[in-house]
C-alpha cells in the first residue's frame, strides 16, 4: 500500500465515531483473516487415494454404522 492511500485510510478511520471503533477493529480483523487464508488457498485438493490402504470393510460394518445414525 503506497503511502497516500495509507494517509487517507488513517483520515477515515479518524471520522469514525469512538463507539463503533470495536466494530470496525472486528470487521478489519476479519478480513484481514479471510485475506492471510485465501492466500494460503491454491483451490487444489489433495489426493486422497490410498487412505484406506488395505481396509477391508463389508456390509454389516455399513449396515451398524446405518443403524446407529438411523435407528428405526
Amino acid at each position: 500500500m503506497d503511502y497516500d492511500r495509507k494517509e487517507k485510510l488513517h483520515k477515515l478511520i479518524e471520522t469514525i465515531p469512538e463507539d463503533m471503533m470495536p466494530v470496525i477493529f472486528k470487521m478489519i480483523n476479519l478480513l484481514k483473516s479471510e485475506w492471510v487464508l485465501s492466500t494460503k488457498k491454491n483451490g487444489q485438493r489433495g489426493s486422497l487415494a490410498g487412505i484406506w490402504k488395505s481396509s477391508q470393510i463389508d456390509d454389516t460394518l455399513f449396515d451398524q454404522a446405518k443403524k446407529s445414525i438411523y435407528p428405526y
